[in-house]
């Protein structure tokens, strides 16, 4: 058989590095195996929880990228070109700059893989490989898709987390977000059906931890569709599950789905709250928020035992050193089970990047800073190094002991979940300040862009 062999880079500095509550096992590399036509034994190393062997031979090699881990790509993808080895690189960097990739790579998928990807196997079993696959016309249905094998996964040291897809898509299109520009401005849907049979059919997966194995439902919204996400709530609710997925704050507009949520097993929702100020969130196209309604939002997830996982971002156009103390403030005062601070990072593909670079307030093109804990952009209202010093630092009090506690003391939400959790970032936490102190962290210096 030929060997294909799957990589996914780490991203060593970054927040979401090779750190222990960090090793999760992302589907992208699942979901490309899956669609690997019969006659190749595929493998996939996955660098946040193992070491990549250089030197293991291979037919071919296919790496994904996100941007902060673009860089370390491009490396990997020289080492096995200078063997000879085909590499072909996708992913949602790749897609967005195809001609810088393919300047590492023997080929690029630019898009989703559902269509491609097995078209380019084909052409390369044949000796006819082209340089760029995508799609021809819209984007792939998903219906029909084959199930992931998960044991692919196996003994890997993961956490015991299943990463399960309903809908793909996002409308919403803020200006930051790279979301809809790489899987479109509207909603897409598995057949139900699909669904629940990889829900009824998944092994126990064992990772770092003993608990009982979870289900992370990776969609950008999973209420987006209201009445597709009735009828697979109620249709999940026999099935035993503890879940966690992603919405919008006007998930508590319906008290139906929040009493489904809550009835099939549903632990937490991450929700992109992003900033408090109405004039930030207007401008970046943000506009399902209303900050004068989070607390009720907020009270009402929980009053159904249902956590919260918030984003918040510094560094919008908008905001002065007020930001800092302002947003932790109400994290710990709203007892947010978890939050994620990151800094503002204008990605490759999104209305941002292009603004910033028309203006000339790009720092850096220097890839591997763009994990947003590093500023690379010059900030409006804040100076580079107040926008990084005022990261850190709520950061480090975010995940305190004593903060933590405070935040999570009489919530009614899972504990034996979000404990671990705040403790796990705050070992990120911990070690990213430790690089901050140390100056290994920094802003960008203006001179690198190439």
């Amino acid at each position: 058989m030929k060997r294909l062999l799957l990589i996914a880079p780490l991203a060593p500095d970054s927040l979401m590095g090779g750190d222990f509550f960090f090793r999760f096992p992302g589907l992208g590399l699942l979901k490309v195996a899956a669609l690997t036509p019969p006659g190749w034994d595929v493998v996939i190393i996955d660098e946040k929880v193992e070491t990549l062997d250089l030197t293991q031979s291979a037919d071919l090699v296919g790496i994904t990228a996100m941007t902060p881990t673009a860089m370390r790509g491009y490396q990997i993808a020289e080492h096995f070109r200078a063997r000879g080895i085909p590499v072909v690189m996708g992913g949602m960097h790749v897609s967005q700059l195809p001609d810088e990739a393919l300047a590492h790579a023997d080929a690029v998928v630019i898009g989703e893989a559902e269509g491609s990807w097995p078209r380019l196997v084909g052409d390369l079993e044949r000796g006819q490989m082209l340089r760029v696959y995508r799609h021809d016309s819209g984007l792939p249905s998903l219906a029909g898709t084959p199930a992931v094998n998960w044991d692919l996964y196996r003994d890997k040291g993961y956490l015991p987390v299943h990463f399960v897809e309903t809908t793909r898509g996002c409308p919403i299109d803020c200006e930051f977000c790279s979301v809809t520009t790489s899987f479109g401005g509207r909603y897409r849907s598995r057949p139900q059906e699909e669904v629940l049979a990889e829900l009824q059919n998944r092994r126990p997966f064992k990772g770092l931890l003993t608990l009982k194995d979870c289900v992370f439902f990776v969609d950008d919204n999973i209420v987006a569709n209201r009445a597709y996400a009735r009828e697979f709530l109620g249709r999940i609710a026999d099935l035993g599950l503890k879940w966690f997925g992603q919405a919008s704050m006007n998930i508590a507009n319906d008290d139906g789905i929040l009493r489904l949520c809550q009835q099939s097993g549903c632990m937490g929702l991450f929700i992109g709250f992003e900033s408090l100020s109405p004039e930030t969130l207007e401008s970046i196209g943000k506009r399902v928020n209303h900050p004068d309604r989070y607390l009720d939002v907020i009270r009402k997830i929980h009053d159904h035992g249902i956590g919260i996982d918030a984003s918040f971002v510094f560094g919008f156009d908008t905001d002065d050193e007020a930001v800092f103390d302002r947003t932790l403030e109400f994290v710990v005062g709203a007892k947010i089970e978890v939050a994620y601070f990151s800094i503002l990072t204008p990605y490759p593909g999104t209305r941002l990047h292009e603004r910033l670079k028309a203006s000339n307030r790009l720092l850096t093109e220097n890839w591997s800073m763009y994990d947003g804990a590093q500023v690379v952009y010059r900030p409006s209202r804040l100076t580079p190094d107040q926008l990084l010093e005022g990261y850190h630092r709520s950061l480090t009090e975010l995940y305190r002991i004593p903060t933590i506690f405070k935040r999570l003391w009489g919530n009614k939400s899972y504990k034996n979940f979000f404990y671990p959790m705040n403790f796990g970032f705050r070992q990120s936490a911990r070690r990213l300040s430790r690089a901050y102190q140390a100056g290994a962290m920094k802003m960008a210096p203006a001179d690198t862009l190439p």
